[in-house]
């Protein structure tokens, strides 16, 4: 079930609310919980009941071993804690790399060896990334635990379960006991709906609007012009920033509805000075994940220079495949590895840089990396970037000259308005690019006015022309971007 899908917005969250309040006034908490789960459950399962089976089992395989750390003894909880460890890896790179893997196999040895053609499980990711966490905790004795119930309710969550943020248990679960929580809050359910529409705007309205140009560029195969190769990749950026923004302001709306905090994941990362800021405000969960739980256990920055550029790098690599089974996710990571350790040495050396050309360095950098982050193939990568060093020429896009060869041979008529018409398209691709790039550089952030967020009738009436826009334009459903990690 889709955030930006009718069935959600005007029958599942509504039912969710309405039922789980009710049961917190009726009856004991135990019951809203068993209801919260139970619809998560089944908003994981309307993409695919099949994949029912292996959240559940995931979770009881999880909750079991993180119950033995706890109480276990401690001689040999290392070893449980590494079985449990490599249970949830292996469970995650039989989905998503067990094709990746044998394709590379066929390749390097010139096997033949038929592919498995898996479908990756919705959220793999995420609850495997949150339950390692949790059993790492388990490990070091960080909390008393938890019953079966309230591990199941942390997991699945359905605002956070599909695309994160990946949220820690212990910013969680104390929420779902405060007593002022289970009641009913108006300001919440102001500030929930706020949020909530305004990401679905960015997910409908803007981002589903430069996935038409991103689209065109990576997947149609003919030869981009000088402006073209750039028009592809500052869509992709752009669709990418909007839609990854779309979603966890959605997910921190919903979830703000039941009084519950979500951490925030995204933070205006295309206003970043340098590349350490840039992932200080990218998938902010996530980069918090891999210091905790594998930056720091490798050494961190306590073990020299040279360890911790190395420390960096693999990091990074980590995190490209994980973000993806293709070469073109890992080169993408190791080349923000690298753009860190370079980062690091310029710091060391204490130069400094003035800020709009930081900026400009920075956003260029990230823009190009999301050339192999969205490509499909390094054949794609490499005609978006032929076409945007200018390889293939600086031509203007052949619609602008084919329209103009009209316009001097014929006469206005029916078919110059065709070609017309046709010329809007790149025209307003690029004057959406430049108007968002601005709005994103320049303005607060649906965060920050969520903080400033008064409810006056200015601030109804933009809430209100912005939902109905958005509401509007739902017949255009699409999947967010990060669904596919």
């Amino acid at each position: 079930m889709l955030f930006n899908s009718y069935e959600f917005i005007f029958v599942f969250l509504p039912i969710v609310f309405i039922v789980y309040f009710l049961l917190n006034k009726l009856s004991n908490s135990i019951y809203s919980k068993v209801w919260l789960v139970t619809c998560s459950l089944f908003f994981y399962s309307w993409w695919n009941v099949a994949y029912l089976p292996l959240i559940v089992g995931s979770l009881i395989f999880n909750f079991i071993v993180g119950t033995l750390l706890v109480n276990g003894n401690i001689k040999r909880n290392k070893l449980l804690l590494t079985f449990g460890i490599l249970i949830n890896v292996f469970l995650l790179g039989y989905f998503k790399y067990a094709d990746f893997f044998i394709a590379n196999i066929n390749t390097l040895f010139e096997n033949d060896y038929n592919l498995l053609h898996l479908v990756l499980p919705l959220a793999i990711s995420f609850f495997t990334f949150q339950q390692i966490a949790y059993l790492v905790d388990s490990y070091r004795r960080e909390y008393d635990g938890y019953n079966f119930l309230d591990y199941s309710l942390f997991v699945t969550f359905f605002p956070q379960l599909i695309a994160g943020p990946i949220v820690h248990h212990k910013e969680m679960m104390p929420q779902f006991e405060t007593k002022e929580n289970k009641k009913i809050d108006l300001r919440n359910i102001s500030l929930g709906m706020f949020i909530f529409f305004i990401g679905l705007f960015k997910k409908v309205v803007i981002a589903d609007s430069f996935a038409v140009w991103a689209t065109k560029g990576f997947d149609e195969p003919y030869t981009l012009t000088f402006f073209e190769g750039w028009l592809t990749s500052l869509s992709y950026t752009m669709q990418l920033y909007f839609d990854f923004s779309g979603y966890c302001d959605m997910a921190i709306g919903a979830a703000l509805l039941f009084n519950i905090r979500l951490p925030l994941n995204f933070n205006s990362p295309y206003k970043s000075l340098d590349i350490q800021d840039f992932w200080r405000r990218w998938h902010m969960t996530l980069g918090r994940f891999l210091t905790k739980y594998l930056y720091i256990p490798l050494g961190g920055n306590r073990q020299g220079e040279l360890r911790t550029y190395v420390n960096i790098l693999t990091i990074f690599l980590i995190s490209g495949l994980w973000h993806g089974a293709g070469w073109t996710f890992v080169f993408w990571g190791f080349l923000h590895g690298l753009a860190t350790v370079i980062h690091r040495i310029w710091k060391r050396f204490g130069y400094t840089m003035n800020k709009y050309i930081a900026w400009f360095i920075t956003f260029n950098f990230v823009n190009i990396a999301w050339v192999f982050f969205r490509a499909n193939s390094w054949a794609d990568a490499e005609r978006v970037l032929t076409a945007m060093i200018g390889l293939n020429g600086f031509s203007l896009p052949e619609i602008y000259i084919t329209v103009f060869e009209k316009i001097t041979t014929i006469n206005v008529d029916i078919g110059t308005t065709f070609f017309l018409k046709g010329l809007i398209e790149p025209t307003e691709a690029f004057l959406y690019t430049a108007v968002f790039l601005l709005v994103v550089v320049s303005t607060k952030n649906s965060f920050e006015r969520m903080n400033n967020f008064k409810g006056t009738t200015k601030e109804s009436i933009w809430l209100a022309i912005t939902t109905a826009i958005a509401i509007m334009s739902l017949t255009k459903v699409s999947e967010f971007l990060y669904f596919n990690f």
